[in-house]
């Protein structure tokens, strides 16, 4: 709860360039910014995609020198980013863009990092205070998202896992801001089904997660409440029967999702964080099965905050388990799975996932206390 005798700061910014035919304006704008030599950071799979040759071509066109680095893992490590930061270098660029999911612009973001900050990649992480180093400048940073998921566009933060030991880290700073964002829907249209479902309940947890962390940001807490209600309306035609509407809705509460994060997330992402970089399933995905455990554990002493979602969710039921029940359904009427065991997960698995989760980063803002053996049991009810 907020305390009114305390002193709270908030922070909105970042420039969004957003509607159908946004992306067109690149050119335009690194020609006005003096920039002739960017770094595209995206993935193996978005780097093959018509959308993304035609952005290419567009720029080179227009006498814009274009280096394209993709080899990175879909969650990403350290050693994608160094791999990143060479190509910069090796090509003399001068400004660096981010164009995917939340996997290429984590990447992107760690490399803007990188170029102007040499030491260990892992002393920047924010969760041992590593932001104080953030200190030099970094190259002009652009992101363009191509799912409505993460919100990474809006965010400050890059999540890396250690190449090693599949632990997490955080990088965090303001200066890792995109000056600009071009968020045009239209690049969200070729998405196949299943990767909008995942991608859509990612931006679902996210703002799930934010409306009732602990952390109080109430600017945060509306943000998410519409966030909750655009996914709510949406996600189904955009995975199902997808049109501009839908996809622009999606994207829209994707940002906002990001947005309202800053607030903090809680134990559904560090139930998921592991799975990522223990068994490599996608991020979305993780989510999507976790969301309605979670949400479940958490409803025990947080039951207004669930009240509210429910009655911005139009249930019937005005409570915890109404809103647990509308999740587990939602992920059926969009391809979701309900179990772990769907995804590979296997009882051997749940002590080394037990052991990630605690020491995952998210689950400290969580409304109540996790224990290992919460996650424990946690693991073994969604198995």
């Amino acid at each position: 709860m907020m305390r009114f005798d305390k002193v709270y700061q908030y922070n909105f910014p970042t420039t969004i360039r957003f509607g159908e035919g946004a992306v067109k304006e690149l050119a335009n704008y690194l020609k006005a910014n003096n920039l002739e030599r960017p770094l595209i950071v995206t993935d193996p799979v978005v780097c093959q995609l018509g959308f993304f040759k035609e952005i290419v071509t567009d720029l080179t066109s227009k006498g814009i020198s274009v280096e394209v680095f993709s080899d990175i893992h879909k969650n990403p490590v350290k050693s994608d980013v160094y791999k990143g930061g060479d190509a910069f270098d090796g090509t003399k660029r001068d400004s660096i863009i981010g164009i995917g999911g939340g996997a290429a612009l984590d990447v992107a973001r760690a490399v803007v990092l990188r170029i102007n900050h040499r030491e260990d990649l892992f002393k920047y992480d924010d969760l041992i205070g590593g932001d104080i180093y953030v200190t030099n400048d970094v190259p002009h940073f652009i992101t363009i998202p191509t799912t409505a998921g993460t919100g990474s566009e809006v965010g400050r933060s890059a999540i890396i896992s250690d190449d090693i030991t599949h632990q997490k880290k955080i990088l965090f700073a303001p200066k890792l801001l995109a000056k600009i964002v071009f968020a045009d829907p239209a690049l969200t249209m070729e998405l196949p089904a299943a990767v909008t479902a995942a991608t859509g309940m990612d931006a679902l947890t996210h703002n799930m997660e934010a409306y009732i962390a602990k952390m109080p940001h109430p600017l945060c807490e509306g943000i998410a409440l519409e966030g909750i209600s655009l996914i709510a309306k949406s996600i189904e035609t955009a995975v199902n029967k997808p049109n501009l509407e839908s996809r622009s809705n999606m994207l829209i509460a994707s940002l906002m999702g990001a947005v309202a994060f800053q607030k903090g997330l809680g134990v559904v992402h560090s139930l998921a964080h592991p799975l990522s970089s223990l068994l490599d399933t996608h991020h979305g995905l993780a989510n999507a099965i976790n969301l309605p455990y979670g949400m479940e554990f958490n409803i025990e002493g947080n039951e207004e905050k669930f009240k509210r979602i429910s009655k911005t969710l139009d249930l019937k039921e005005e409570n915890g388990q109404g809103v647990v029940d509308f999740l587990f359904d939602l992920n059926t009427r969009v391809g979701m799975p309900h179990k772990l065991s769907a995804i590979g997960v296997k009882q051997e698995h749940i002590e080394t996932l037990a052991d990630l989760a605690i020491a995952d980063f998210a689950h400290p803002n969580n409304p109540k206390p996790v224990s290992r053996e919460d996650f424990k049991s946690l693991y073994l009810k969604a198995l």
